[in-house]
């Protein structure tokens, strides 16, 4: 029954975390037939109500019982920011940690942006080619294979049309999205200053795929997808439940108990709504509850055999907490634009990416959803008829933008701590963010804005915004706090992502990343769950 949450009575695999990682490792253990219990701290979120929670999001005036939520952002559409999602930024930086993270099977892919690109080749060797970071203990050609599965795995629309890219085997999954009006725009400028352009790979169906259709073109593909186009882990926790894998909901984790001696772990010890707490044992555990509450778990089961956390031998759990910075040019063009015409963007360059020097990685994103919405500005207006139209003639239809990811190198000083002042709705201590902006990233911001302004001024556009090292914020893509590595002392994970401190304890997801790259993190997730998921086969 699904509100049955009482502990399984056996399980091979206890995973934590029903978001990306935590649903392909679910799934694909499940198909071979070992007993799967998923633990996820927030609900179920109903398919059939995506289009309620599209009505509250453009029309924050008008309840919507479907909804059940405030009316606008991420927070209020997905259930975000209660006593239970409680948190602190104790940096130089403040870091809004509940703007884009979801507590709730699906997890942040409810919500996200949808686009999947591998890392290069120079990302696994950051420190052998430019003596910065660090390098990964695994290889570019390690993971090769595994992306192609991740590709497949979450419905990969793409070309192979990019000059930058790291080698591939095969083709993608789903042909390309063609390029946006705005990128016909933007590529005129760009063939002048020599930056090549190219598709975005995008895990969204750009033709009907496993069961959902094709997407129709909403242009709310974050803060939600009605349609069901673009992937969420929603996909992979069907096939997991549809192969014998139990899902429990709202059935936080609230530490992890090990046998005698602290060598493996023994249940992972959960509550319920009525605030029962139930141990769920299992021969193995994974944890994908995300680079920050990964931490915060290990921490919170600190135990006599491990004083400092589980797995953290080497005290670097919560260290080296890596996001993207944001950097971004607007501004407008005497012609038309087709400004929110398609909500996700369909090319991109990477010229900015490889290179000799040793500067953080940019990748230039052409935004098709620059300036404001005319429907959102429609509908919130005070005025109507004439008043309106003209408004709308004003302020839709001319706007351009590049933005870009930058790259964040992992600094031990940006970490995710215990702060025990500030408790959660069990009464556990509430993660504390500490993370700011170094000086290479910032020179990276500023390298990118250079490039930014020179597409603009090409267009002889008139720049009416900059987002620079001042005003730059994350991107939400939370990497590097249970870092991988060959040596116990300089990581919390092998190359297997098995921690080097718990004989049966892996760890999923991007906080095992030893460097972040610019790319966004998801293929490379899927990539690693689909390897985590054969070697913990080979050990169970």
């Amino acid at each position: 029954m699904a509100d049955d949450r009482s502990p399984s009575p056996r399980a091979d695999v206890c995973v934590v975390g029903a978001g990306p990682a935590g649903a392909i490792v679910a799934a694909r253990l499940a198909e071979a037939d070992y007993d799967v219990v998923v633990l996820d701290a927030g609900p179920r979120f109903d398919l059939e109500d995506r289009e309620a929670q599209l009505d509250a999001h453009i029309r924050p005036g008008v309840e919507s019982e479907a909804a059940k939520t405030p009316r606008e952002g991420v927070e209020g559409l997905w259930g975000m920011g209660s006593e239970r999602d409680a948190y602190t930024s104790s940096g130089p930086q403040g870091y809004p940690l509940n703007a884009a993270r979801v507590k709730g099977v699906g997890g942040s892919t409810l919500h996200w942006q949808g686009m999947v690109m591998r890392l290069h080749e120079r990302d696994f060797e950051l420190h052998t080619r430019h003596g910065v970071g660090t390098d990964w203990p695994i290889e570019y050609a390690d993971l090769r294979p595994y992306y192609a599965e991740a590709e497949h795995e979450l419905g990969v629309a793409g070309a192979d049309d990019n000059p930058f890219a790291p080698p591939r085997e095969e083709p993608f999954p789903l042909p390309a999205f063609p390029p946006s009006h705005s990128d016909s725009i933007f590529a005129e400028a760009c063939e002048a200053l020599e930056l090549p352009m190219h598709s975005v790979p995008n895990a969204r169906n750009s033709e009907p795929h496993d069961g959902a259709s094709a997407c129709v073109g909403y242009g709310t593909c974050k803060p939600v997808c009605p349609s069901g186009a673009k992937y969420t882990a929603e996909r992979h926790v069907a096939r997991a439940e549809a192969a014998g894998a139990r899902v429990v909901d709202r059935a936080p984790v609230q530490r992890l108990e090990h046998g005698t001696g602290g060598e493996r772990v023994e249940a992972a010890v959960y509550a319920t709504p009525d605030r029962t707490e139930h141990r769920q044992e299992a021969r193995a555990v994974v944890l994908a509850c995300g680079g920050v509450e990964n931490v915060r778990l290990l921490l919170l089961s600190a135990s006599d055999a491990h004083p400092d956390g589980l797995a953290n031998a080497s005290g670097l759990v919560g260290r080296y907490f890596m996001d993207h910075c944001f950097a971004g040019v607007g501004g407008r063009v005497d012609r038309p634009t087709r400004q929110n015409h398609v909500g996700f963007n369909t090319s991109e360059c990477h010229a900015l990416y490889d290179g000799t020097d040793p500067l953080p990685g940019v990748k230039l994103e052409f935004l098709n959803y620059a300036g404001p919405s005319p429907v959102i500005q429609a509908l919130r207006a005070d005025d109507w008829g004439d008043s309106l139209l003209g408004d709308l003639r004003e302020s839709y239809g001319t706007h351009l933008a590049v933005g870009a990811l930058v790259e964040q190198f992992p600094r031990a000083e940006n970490r995710i701590t215990l702060d025990r002042s500030t408790t959660d709705d069990h009464g556990n201590p509430v993660p504390d963010v500490r993370w700011s902006v170094g000086s290479q990233t910032r020179a990276a911001i500023e390298r990118a804005n250079e490039v930014q302004r020179a597409i603009l001024q090409e267009l002889d556009a008139e720049i009416d915004w900059v987002v620079g090292p001042d005003a730059t914020g994350p991107a939400f893509h939370h990497m590097g706090t249970t870092r991988m590595g060959t040596d116990p002392e300089s990581s919390v994970v092998d190359p297997n992502c098995r921690a080097h401190d718990c004989d049966n304890l892996w760890i999923a997801g991007s906080s095992v990343f030893p460097t972040g790259g610019a790319m966004n993190p998801t293929l490379t997730i899927a990539a690693l769950s689909c390897r985590l998921a054969d070697r913990l086969d080979d050990w169970l």
